[in-house]
Formats: C-alpha cells, sequence, structure tokens
C-alpha cells in the first residue's frame, strides 16, 4: 500500500502539466500532456502505476531541499558520510522571451539533473513508466541517446548517457559519481503518431533546466511586486497558483492531483485538476494581490468562451475541463488502491452537473476587481465579454431564490445556503459598478431583497450568528465571508466569528468547514480542518478591526506548511498530517488575501 506522506511532495509545473517529487527523489505523479491527461507516472495512487527514482543507493543519506531562487525548479540535497549529491528537477519550459507568455512553447518533458557535490556517491536510478493511470506496462527499446517507452497511444523519450537492466517495463541502473561529476537524463512525451523526436545530449539537457530556471526567475521579476507583511510565503504562493494555470487557455486548475483524501481509508476523494469557475476567480484575486497578473484577460476569455457555449437557460456551469470541455463525467479507477487505501480512486467530477449559486458573486467581484485590465478601455471594447458579464448579472436575478448545493459541493438535498445567497448579493453589488447603466434600477432592487432576505432568515438569534442555510441552527465557516466581502462587519459579524473559532475549530485552533456529522453533505464521513476556512479566520478577524487575533490564526494555519512552503486542503485533527489534493490553489489563495488582509488592517501595507 502506498503512503508516502503528502507534505513529502514538491511540485513541478510547465504551465500545461504537473509532477509530484517526493524527498526521496521519486517523481510519484506525472501528467503529459495536460494537468487532466492520466499519469504516466501515478505511484502516488498505487505502488503499481509508475514512478521515476533517482537518489542514493544504500542507506544513511538525509534529503534537504528548496526551489531554486523564486522559480518552481526543485533541487534535493542528499547528504552522508561518503558524500553529497545534488538532484535538479525541472518540467521544462520553452526559452524565456517575454515573462507574460511562460509556459509557451513548452515540449512536455521532465528534465532531471544529478550532480556529486562532495566525496564519491553510488546513484540508484529506477524509470517505470505506467502509462493510462497504471494500466499500460511498456515496451521499452534501446535508441541511439536513450531508451524509447512505448504503450498505449503513449510515446516516451529518456535521454540517458548510461546503460540499463530491463525488466518488462522498467529500467533500472547504478553508476557512481565522483566529486563534480554530473549526469542529466530528460523524459520527452508524445503521441503515437507524431513525428519521432531526438533525444537530447547533456549539454541540452543542463541548457533546458537553466532556461527554465531563467524564465521562472523572469516572470517572479516582471509580476511579483507585493512588499506587505509575510513577503516570501505569499511570493511562492504566487508561483504556485501560476503553475497551476494551464498557459494554453487561461484555465486555473484547483490542485494539480485526483483522489487524495479528505480522511484516511475514506471516499471523499475527488479529481481537482479542473476549473471551477469560483477557485479561478479567487485565484486572479490572489494574483492582484501577490503577481499583478497579467492572465486575467486570458481567464475572462476562457471563461466567457467556456460559458457562453453552454445552455444559457440553464445556467453558468460551475467548472469546466482546462481546455473548456463541459462533460467531465465521474468514474471511478477500479485497478488502484488508493492512496493509503483510500477508494474510490476517480477521475472526472460530478460536481459539474450541480448548481452552485455562489459562483456568479465570485466571477462578478473578479470582474469589478479587473474591470479596467481585461481590455484597453475596460469591457466596453469587448461585447461578447459586456454581454457575457450582463447575462451573468442577469441570471442572479432569476436564480438567486432557488436551493442548491453551495460552495462545498454537497452531495445531499439542495438547500438555501447563506454563502450562495451571500454571494448573489455580492455578484449585483459588483455588477453595479461595471457600469450597466440601463440595468441598474433592476439590479438595485434585487440587491436590497436579497439583503433582506440574509438579514431576516440568514442570522439566528439563539446562537448568536450567521449559520449554514435559512432557518438553520448549523454553522459553516463560509460565513465568515460575511464581513469579507463587506455585507457586514457589525455585531452580528463580530459574533458571528467569534462563534465559529471557538465551535467551529479542533485542538490546534484550525477551521472545520462544517459539522460532518450533521450529514448534510449526504457523505457521513469525518474529514479535516479546513486551511483555507482557517485563512478565512484570520481574514474576518482583520475585517472586523482585530489583526492581532488576525495574526496568530495566521501563523497557526501556516505551521502546516511543508518544507517548500506548500500547502495542502486539510488537517487530520487526530494524526496532524494534512491530507486532500496537493498542493491546494485554495490554501495558497487563502494565505495570500489574509496577509494582504492583516496588512491592510495593521496599516503596514505600502501606499
Amino acid at each position: 500500500m502506498v503512503g508516502t506522506p503528502i507534505s513529502d511532495y514538491g511540485l513541478l509545473s510547465d504551465r500545461h502539466s504537473a509532477a509530484l517529487v517526493s524527498t526521496g527523489g521519486s517523481v510519484d505523479w506525472l501528467c503529459f500532456p495536460r494537468f487532466d491527461s492520466p499519469s504516466v507516472f501515478g505511484r502516488l495512487l498505487d505502488e503499481d502505476a509508475g514512478h521515476w527514482s533517482i537518489r542514493p543507493a544504500g542507506e544513511g543519506f538525509s534529503a534537504a531541499r528548496e526551489y531554486v531562487d523564486r522559480t518552481l525548479v526543485l533541487r534535493t540535497r542528499f547528504s552522508g558520510d561518503g558524500g553529497e549529491l545534488v538532484l535538479t528537477d525541472a518540467l521544462v519550459l520553452g526559452p524565456p522571451s517575454d515573462p507574460h507568455q511562460l509556459g509557451v512553447g513548452a515540449p512536455h518533458a521532465l528534465a532531471r539533473t544529478v550532480t556529486c557535490t562532495r566525496g564519491t556517491v553510488a546513484v540508484a536510478f529506477h524509470l517505470a513508466a505506467r502509462p493510462e493511470y497504471g494500466l499500460v506496462s511498456p515496451l521499452l527499446s534501446e535508441v541511439e541517446g536513450g531508451v524509447l517507452v512505448r504503450g498505449g497511444a503513449t510515446r516516451l523519450l529518456l535521454s540517458s548517457p548510461i546503460e540499463f537492466e530491463w525488466q518488462g517495463g522498467t529500467a533500472s541502473a547504478v553508476f557512481t559519481l565522483h566529486s563534480g561529476q554530473a549526469m542529466s537524463f530528460s523524459l520527452l512525451w508524445a503521441l503515437w503518431g507524431t513525428r519521432k523526436e531526438s533525444t537530447w545530449s547533456q549539454e541540452e539537457i543542463a541548457e533546458r533546466i537553466a532556461q527554465t530556471e531563467a524564465a521562472w526567475l523572469g516572470w517572479s521579476h516582471a509580476h511579483e511586486s507585493y512588499t506587505g507583511p509575510w513577503k516570501s510565503e505569499v511570493g511562492l504562493s504566487g508561483r504556485v497558483l501560476h503553475g497551476l494555470g494551464y498557459k494554453p487557455t487561461g484555465a486555473m486548475v484547483a490542485a494539480a492531483t485526483t483522489s487524495l483524501p479528505e480522511s484516511v481509508g475514506g471516499s471523499r476523494n475527488w479529481d481537482y485538476r479542473y476549473t471551477w469557475v469560483r477557485d479561478a476567480s479567487f485565484t486572479m484575486d490572489a494574483l492582484w494581490i501577490a503577481a499583478c497578473p497579467d492572465e486575467a484577460r486570458e481567464f475572462f476569455d476562457f471563461v466567457t468562451v467556456a460559458a457562453a457555449t453552454t445552455q444559457q437557460d440553464s445556467g453558468l456551469q460551475i467548472m469546466f475541463g482546462v481546455g473548456g470541455e463541459h462533460d467531465l463525467t465521474e468514474r471511478e479507477l477500479s485497478h488502484l488502491g488508493g492512496w493509503r487505501g483510500s477508494r474510490p480512486v476517480r477521475v472526472g467530477n460530478g460536481a459539474w452537473r450541480q448548481k452552485q449559486l455562489d459562483v456568479y458573486g465570485e466571477l462578478l467581484d473578479t470582474a469589478a476587481r479587473f474591470s479596467g485590465r481585461l481590455s484597453a478601455d475596460g469591457i466596453d471594447d469587448d461585447p461578447a465579454l459586456r454581454d457575457f458579464l450582463r447575462w451573468t448579472a442577469d441570471t442572479v436575478l432569476r436564480v438567486w431564490r432557488e436551493p442548491d448545493q453551495g460552495i462545498w459541493e454537497m452531495r445531499g438535498e439542495p438547500e438555501h445556503f447563506l454563502h450562495s445567497k451571500l454571494m448573489c448579493w455580492v455578484a449585483l453589488d459588483r455588477a453595479l459598478m461595471l457600469g450597466f447603466d440601463d440595468r441598474a434600477a433592476e439590479w438595485v432592487r434585487a440587491r436590497d431583497e436579497i439583503r433582506a432576505a440574509i438579514e431576516e432568515h440568514g442570522y439566528h438569534d439563539g446562537i448568536g450568528a450567521y449559520t449554514q442555510s435559512f432557518g438553520s441552527e448549523e454553522l459553516d465557516s463560509a460565513a465568515l465571508m460575511v464581513p469579507i466581502v463587506g455585507f457586514d462587519t457589525g455585531p452580528r459579524a463580530v459574533s458571528t466569528v467569534d462563534v465559529i473559532a471557538s465551535r467551529l475549530t479542533d485542538s490546534h485552533g484550525l477551521v472545520y468547514r462544517y459539522s460532518a456529522e450533521s450529514n448534510v453533505d449526504g457523505m457521513a464521513q469525518p474529514e479535516g480542518v479546513f486551511l483555507l476556512c482557517t485563512f478565512w479566520l484570520a481574514r474576518a478577524y482583520a475585517a472586523t478591526g482585530r489583526p492581532a487575533q488576525a495574526r496568530e490564526v495566521m501563523e497557526r494555519a501556516l505551521a502546516w506548511s511543508n518544507d517548500l512552503g506548500l500547502l495542502a486542503e486539510q488537517v487530520d485533527p487526530a494524526s496532524g498530517e494534512v491530507l486532500g489534493n496537493f498542493p491546494q490553489a485554495f490554501s495558497h489563495i487563502g494565505l495570500i488575501n489574509a496577509a494582504w488582509a492583516i496588512g491592510e488592517a495593521e496599516g503596514t501595507l505600502p501606499a
């Protein structure tokens, strides 16, 4: 059974796909050529689903790692009595040019260089590609300068200067490096039937890694302008979010993985390698703080085209494939055992069929924030975008009174969730900032009706808090958005924050989404505390004028980042281990927004 801790992994990205590399130098997750493509290496979810490891042979080596300066190029240092190895890993980008076009021309290649920096070290190399989520054990054949891997629809070309032992679809070797020596390898993806590629020389692989470092660093220099509190953490989170972007379309994935569980051995295992309108809107907002993005135009182009082809009377679809696909039908991969036996392993996501009314608010909030940057003259010179935003606001008039599945994608019966109504209020409030004067009167009237409904039905006097749904006594951390979005920062909002802080947290002071025991989600199983919700608590303290408490909560949440600064979705209250798909965009979004909110409340942001 596989069970490497989720926090043990580092992220690589070429803004088309992602890889996860363990501290032991094993690539246990890689999907080519897109984030949501079938995995080539999938040991993250099953021992037999493939991996590629390069590490010292034998025992007695410790590992320490870091990202090369302001990049997503990973450096792992293995130290032992006999010597030291440095392993450098990168998903290759095109040559650095325009920092606003990071990812253009990426060749779909993973490059790895191992260097002996002290003593003499034996190096163990093990390549077991298993395309299509481990269903395929490929054929290996020697070619000039490396190995050709063929299986299913996939061709992989390994560039290598060493000879291998062969066993089935696996190539292994042990070789020795002395101080100052290095060896480089690359794995290039192609579809069966496309033109044949040539292997890369040692010099070319080293140059490709150097180009990738330079491209990431150029992007960081051009974009990372944030100088408020937690500057380094915000900068890294901005790079992670950018690394979760799909350059060809402007889509943003929620995480790099599928089916990492919300509870060990449980079935809350979902595929997060898609673009949720909500998550992508939040990502744009966070990048506005962390990296002054130029990606907002690309994202709105993506969502405008994707949504425009939806049956308009059905409302806004909440999520899409990274290429704009609508049908994300969910299925189970029964041949995979799952991380620590957490089954089923799923690909696709059935939530694409759900109605979630909050997405209108997140989308229009982001549109209002970026309205001056979406085109040369705001939205006025883009009729398609303008019509889409008008339609989005007008749809809220029609649907806001309806029940839905809410932000947490409840698989139980639809409810009148407070957060959904709140974000419908946000949708109309922000739409009024976009200059649709002919619609203003009707939007104002509906916005005021929504406010009245929330104030009458959304707050529970006996509990002293805005609750999960109209008339409910259940708490929900999504109510923390009440002060964050500016709906209410008065006594009711303050009381809501305090009640959630005292009744919806674990012993570490981390925040649950809601009480899973209520079975409102139709999944009567436990789950961990959510890092996003904990960052929301920090923001809510800041929004209600309590920056000192906000700082305390912020530091609590940051303590759960791994050695590289990456954040998962949840923390298991019992074991203290992180859970969920990784790295989680929501968590890094929460970090950035909380840092900004605290800096603003403290008056420490630059003017």
